[in-house]
Formats: C-alpha cells, structure tokens, sequence
C-alpha cells in the first residue's frame, strides 16, 4: 500500500508539479487503482481528470475515456502531450485514415489514453481495434448522458455497457458534476456496476461570493460591481446582440471589454480569447459559449445578467470565478420581468411533434442526404446558417435536434475545428480526360486518389499538410490547386472552418417511418421546467445561505454556511445591530456613517445618483434608506435634473 502510495504521488509530482490532491482525489483514485466501480460526482473545475490520468500511469495499458465534448476532448489530448504522455481522440471530425492511424497507434504503439465519442463506440472499426488493446480503466465523462432520468439523455451512452461486457474485469469511473439520487441509481445500473459505489466531492466554493440583486436597473448593478472589484471578470448575456451592447457600455464607462458569441469568426474569438487570458482585456462579455475549456485561476467576478436555465448551468459559469482559491464574485441580476420572458422562450422551443418532423426533413435536405442514405455519416452543420435559410428560430431548432437525439436518430457535437473537406463532383473517366489536359494538376489528383476512399461518393476529410507532402507542392499551394479545381467544377471543396458537426446514427428515414416518443418529449419538458423552478428559488431565496443550497442540491447531506453571500453578510448584519440596540450604550443611527459618507462626496458638488451608488460600497436599499434619511433631514435636496445636492 505505501509503494502505490508513493508511485501515486511521484507521477503527480513528475507531470503536474503538485504535492497534494483536492479534496476528493486522492480516495477515487484509491477506489479506481482497488479495482471498484466508482461513481465520482465532483464540481465543475474540481480537478476531474486527474482521478483517471493518475491510475492510468500508473497502471499497465491503456485508458479508455468516453466524452462528448469534442472541444474538451482536444484540450485534454494536447496538454496530456505536452507533459510527454502519448495520448489520441477519435471522434466525428476525423477522416477515416486518421481514425485508423490512431487506432492502431492503441494497439500497437506506447498510447495511454484514448479519448472516444459515444457515437464512435458502435462502429465496427472501433470494436475490433479495441479488442486487441490491454484496457487498464474505462473512464466516462458527463457520465449523466447516460440516464433518460438526466437532462441531457443520450442513447448513444448506452453502448458503452457493451464496452464493460467484452472487458468485465476493467474497473470503471463514471465522472459527472450533475447527478440527483435517481439519475446515480440509473448510472450505476446503466454500466453494470458490481456494486453501488459512490464517491462525493464537496461543492461548497468558501471563497466565492454568491449574490443576487432584483432590479430593473441591471446595468448599474453591473457598473457598481464592475467599479468597486479589481481584476478580470466575465458577464453571461442571453443574447448575441446582449453581449455587443454591454461590451459598448464598459468600454464607454473606461473597461476594457470584449464580447464573445458564435456569431464571430473563429480568427476573432481566439484573438478575443487571447487577449482576455492574457489580461489586455479586463472583462470578457459572453454568451454560454465562452468559457469550456477556460483555464484562467485569477477571475475575480462572474456576472450573470439574468438567471441561467438551470442551477446546474449557473453553478458551472459562476464557478469560473476564484479558482485560485482568492475571494471572488458571483453576482445574478434579476429583473421583475425575467421569469415571464425565460417561459415564453421555454415554449417556443418545445415546437409539437409534427414540427420535429418538418425539422427533420429540412435538416436531411439542407445537408442533401437522401432516404436511405447517410448512416454513420458526418456533416458541418453551421445551425444559424441552417436557420436563417429556413427562416426557423434557433431554440426550436436546437430543442427539435434535442429530441432527434434522445430517440437515437443523430448527434449534434460541440463546435470545433474541422478539417478541408473534398468530392469529386465528376465521373472517373472525365477525371482521367482532364489530367490529360491539366498536367500541372495531375500530382494533386492522384494523390487524393490514393489517400481517401470514397472520394466520388461523398465529402471525404482531407489533410492538406498530408497533401502537401505527398504531393511535394507546399501547403499554400495545395490550397490554391483545390480553389482552382473548385472553379473547374471538378471537386466540392469545404476550407478547414470551425462548426458543430452533425453525425446520422442511422440512414435517413421517410417522415412517415420517423418515430418520436412522447414520453421523451413529456420528460424533456417537465426535466427543464422542474430544473428552471429550481434556479427561480434560488433568485427568490432570501433567508438561506446560497452555497447552502447549491450544496443541497448537488446532493451534500450536511452542507454549510459559506458566511460571505448576501444572505450571510445581511444576517450578520441584522445580528451586529440587535446586539448594538440590547446594550445600554448610546448608540447613534446605524446608518449615520453611511450619510456623513453621502455628505461628505456631496460637499465636493452636486452628483447623479446612479454615480453616486457606484462610489459608495453598500446594498442599494441602504444607500436609499439614507439618501430619503437625509432629504427628510432636510440636509440635501434633489435638483431639477434629478442630481442630489447639499442644501446649505
């Protein structure tokens, strides 16, 4: 036990620097290494990965790690080989050759962790490679996909139990910052596991600050907080056009600020990106598509501009704030008008079945994929692009693929960086006419015909530096004779872009064929309408700690008070002024320091309110109590301008 002790610790020294786990770590990976089914269910920027990456080197063979998170998926892969492990992904994006080659870099090379898409673990390339490799853990990321009971159900999970069958004595580690007692249960039973086995890590954050203004003044709160904490932050907006407007109105009020969304080019999000990370940008506004992946310890605030669809969703962004362990901020604004508008969005996005159909087929016939055709097959699929020509709203969109998904006809991954894309768009026989005709052309041809299968058939991914080496042109010049023969109308030809990819679980089907289960939709609606009740509590709560109830809901038995959110600080305030009024002292209005603090700023001239309220560091109902305290006194005045003023 001591030798696996100090093997442990020496490879967490080795590649990652660290002398000590996070609380939680060391006992999943002691569970994981005793060879026990493990359900970990750990908080967002816990440290997840480390549970699997440790057992594994220190292990023989290789670590399986299914994940739907393509992005993350790459992330992982890239940092793991830059501390010199051997790792590789395979997932929808891919060419088949390039999945070949990493597939057998697994069986027969050093390789110690290969990251897979559910969607990739039923085709039968991946079931006969991965028979041949010595599996030492088979790790499941977002392991709550796993269970109908989840809000995000997807059947193409469900394979991985056929994975568990053909290797019964690989222990397995199922990973998720999301779980109720129920969706645990059908997680554990979902992948066979020997026995019930669960390990919980706390998600109380002692160092953020969790708080919640109701107001219709939103961007004020947002300057006041912006003004009075130092350091970089992030403001979550709803809205594309959101994030541009309140981007505009700190760079007018002197904040460096950017705005984020999928909207911009991928050139543009990483320089904006770049520059936020590297501090040349203080605050970086943002829909939800900022922030996976994002390894920034030193956020000093997160501002959510209203409630997010889920306590789930809002414990993930929020908690971006203060991972360096410093305190930090998370600030929800709430207007009296958001529950009624987050509703009305909730039931555009749950179209009728019949309209799910519609979708289906607009979608089949936007990529041109045909009745019986595509299964198994990938497709760029820019969804706002797809909505704009269909003239659809993107919520019902998303929400119809949701359910397309859950019923096991495609799967939509995250967006990501794709490979150029080629098909020959002419018969073989005009092909052999016009490399008679265009020499210079000829090497790039032949070469594509030699690397890629299928190439008359379908897009094919392509690898322009492979072309390019092969072929003996540079890469710029590969890019030029694809353009060129493009023009020709000889080849369809897609540049590498970033998109969400669209992958067919099977063939298309006709409309009259294509089954969605109302138990599906019934579930899907009730789950996000029960989990959106849960975050109005939160805004509404006004008597418990908030890390307090976050950790109740994440499932802690005993949780505790943070004693730093608005609910703790108002209480020990409350607490601090019934002490003061119980004793026999002589003790002045409470509020009096707050009102010679008012006087005093007044005497340098007379000043709007709302600026006022950004140099005074209180709760907006203190300094409005003492702003009608003073004009009562009549020891201020209020201008015709609406500017206070002293009245001497």
């Amino acid at each position: 036990m001591e030798a696996a002790q100090e093997k442990i610790f020496e490879v967490l020294r080795r590649y990652w620097g660290f002398t000590a786990f996070r609380p939680a770590q060391e006992q999943i990976i002691r569970s994981v290494l005793d060879g026990r089914d493990t359900l970990a269910l750990m908080p967002t920027g816990g440290g997840k990965s480390l549970t699997y990456q440790i057992p594994a080197l220190v292990s023989e063979g290789i670590c399986v790690v299914v994940t739907p998170l393509i992005a993350l998926m790459k992330d992982q892969v890239d940092r793991l080989r830059t501390r010199g492990i051997r790792a590789v992904a395979i997932h929808s994006g891919l060419s088949p050759r390039q999945i070949d080659i990493a597939l057998d870099n697994c069986v027969y090379g050093d390789v110690k962790f290969l990251y897979v898409a559910p969607e990739r673990l039923s085709t039968e390339v991946f079931r006969l490679r991965v028979a041949r490799m010595k599996l030492s853990l088979l790790a499941v990321d977002e392991a709550h996909c796993i269970s109908q009971w989840g809000y995000d159900f997807r059947p193409s999970y469900l394979r991985i139990a056929e994975l568990r069958e053909q290797f019964p004595e690989v222990p397995v580690l199922a990973l998720t910052a999301s779980a109720t007692a129920k969706v645990a249960e059908d997680i554990m039973y979902h992948l066979h596991f020997a026995e019930p086995h669960i390990i919980r890590s706390s998600f109380a954050r002692p160092n953020l600050s969790y708080s919640v203004r109701h107001t219709d003044d939103k961007n004020g709160q947002l300057l006041r907080l912006v003004h009075n904490v130092a350091g970089s932050g992030i403001v979550y907006m709803r809205t594309r056009e959101g994030t541009e407007q309140i981007a505009d109105l700190l760079r007018q009020e002197g904040v460096t600020a950017a705005a984020y969304h999928g909207g911009l080019g991928h050139a543009e999000r990483s320089l904006r990106q770049e520059e936020w990370l590297s501090g040349r940008t203080r605050v970086m506004v943002a829909t939800n598509a900022f922030g996976m992946g994002i390894d920034k310890a030193d956020v000093r605030f997160v501002v959510h501009y209203a409630p997010c669809d889920s306590l789930e969703s809002y414990y993930q962004e929020a908690g971006r704030a203060g991972r360096d362990g410093q305190r930090a901020y998370a600030l929800l604004l709430a207007a009296s008008d958001d529950r009624e508008r987050i509703v009305r969005r909730f039931d555009r996005e749950f179209p009728p079945l019949e309209k799910v159909k519609d979708i289906y087929e607009a979608v089949c016939s936007f990529l041109q994929v045909g009745i019986g055709d595509g299964g198994g097959a990938s497709f760029l699929f820019n969804i706002h692009d797809f909505c704009m020509r269909s003239k659809l709203y993107s919520g019902t969109v998303q929400s119809a693929l949701k359910l397309l998904q859950q019923n096991g006809y495609l799967t939509l991954t995250d967006a990501q960086d794709n490979p150029a894309r080629v098909m020959f768009c002419v018969s073989r026989d005009d092909l052999y006419r016009l490399r008679l005709k265009r020499d210079e052309l000829d090497p790039l041809i032949r070469t594509m015909l030699r690397l890629y299968n299928g190439i008359f058939t379908d897009f094919r991914p392509i690898d322009e530096g492979e072309l390019a080496a092969w072929s003996g042109y540079t890469v710029e010049r590969v890019r030029e004779l694809l353009k060129r023969l493009w023009q020709l109308r000889v080849i369809r030809y897609i540049p590498s872009n970033r998109s969400p990819i669209l992958y067919f679980n099977e063939e298309r089907l006709p409309r009259a064929d294509l089954y969605i289960a109302p138990e599906t939709y019934s579930r899907r609606q009730e789950l996000m309408h029960e989990r959106f009740e849960r975050m109005i509590a939160y805004t509404a709560n006004e008597t418990e700690c908030r890390s307090v109830l976050l950790q109740r809901y994440f499932g802690e038995e005993h949780p505790v008070a943070c004693g730093i959110c608005d609910i703790c600080l108002a209480r020990k305030r409350a607490a601090k002024t019934t002490a003061a009024a119980a004793t026999s002292e002589v003790r002045e209005d409470p509020q009096s320091a707050l009102c010679d603090e008012l006087l005093r700023l007044l005497a340098e001239g007379p000043a709007d309110p709302r600026m006022l309220s950004l140099r005074v560091a209180c709760a907006p109902d203190l300094l409005s109590r003492a702003v009608r305290t003073l004009l009562d006194k009549g020891a201020i005045r209020t201008r015709r301008d609406g500017w206070l003023e002293r009245a001497e």
